[in-house]
């Protein structure tokens, strides 16, 4: 299965190699696809290279092989598999079970709101920078959801990396041990443990190298609970 944005990258990368016999420089490969930075090609290349469709090698300049297409490019059918593309945030519809013996997956795209901090607090989040495919059964849940990037190491004892995506919900209320998006004095936003006691709002996080922060309800704001991660390696 290939989104939309994974497909046009490997029609653009076959197309090169068959006309220039090399394929395309990381640039080449941005502006084709009108994305702002080169991170976004290097996570579809990673997807292409996960689902078996290109190869990187070692040592070589503009080192990416094709070893397959998808039949909608031109490649030969495979038996009980066949990836389809995903329209933006549209779900893709599924295949009959006896098909795969599972469920497909379908994937949705969540605006990245800026960098959330997983330490001491940094500035509120700002306007989406860019895009992010996610599982949709990663947000099912009621709302609207978004997607933020992790800095910072004070929730590595809950497995949240520093560089790691967090998929959140939005949502202005928290149970005790919930995991929030909280806005402190609504000027800075961070990623913690959520605990009410009495009247004052506890921030702790999931490392022991960082002091709980206790701060008084009025000055915290939930803006968001954590729903799903994302990690690139």
């Amino acid at each position: 299965m290939l989104t939309k944005k994974q497909l046009d990258l490997l029609d653009y990368i076959n197309k090169c190699v068959q006309r220039n016999g090399v394929p395309p420089s990381f640039d080449e490969m941005k502006d084709a696809l009108d994305l702002r930075s080169k991170s976004g090609i290097h996570r579809l290349i990673t997807a292409l290279e996960e689902r078996g469709f290109i190869r990187r090698l070692a040592h070589r300049a503009r080192a990416l092989e094709i070893v397959k297409l998808p039949e909608s490019l031109g490649g030969a059918p495979t038996t009980g598999f066949a990836p389809r593309v995903i329209e933006g945030d549209r779900p893709a519809a599924k295949i009959p079970a006896n098909a795969l013996g599972v469920e497909a997956v379908h994937a949705l795209e969540l605006p990245v709101m800026g960098r959330i901090a997983a330490g001491v607090p940094i500035e509120a989040i700002q306007h989406a920078s860019h895009n992010v495919a996610v599982p949709g059964a990663m947000v099912s849940g009621p709302g609207e959801h978004y997607a933020l990037e992790v800095r910072g190491d004070s929730m590595i004892d809950a497995g949240i990396n520093d560089g790691d995506v967090v998929v959140i919900r939005e949502t202005s209320t928290a149970d005790n041990g919930d995991i929030v998006v909280a806005l402190v004095e609504d000027q800075e936003a961070t990623l913690k443990r959520f605990f009410r006691r009495g009247g004052a709002i506890a921030l702790e996080a999931a490392n022991p190298a960082y002091e709980t922060r206790v701060l008084p309800g009025d000055k915290v704001k939930v803006q968001g609970r954590l729903v799903g991660l994302i990690r690139t390696y």
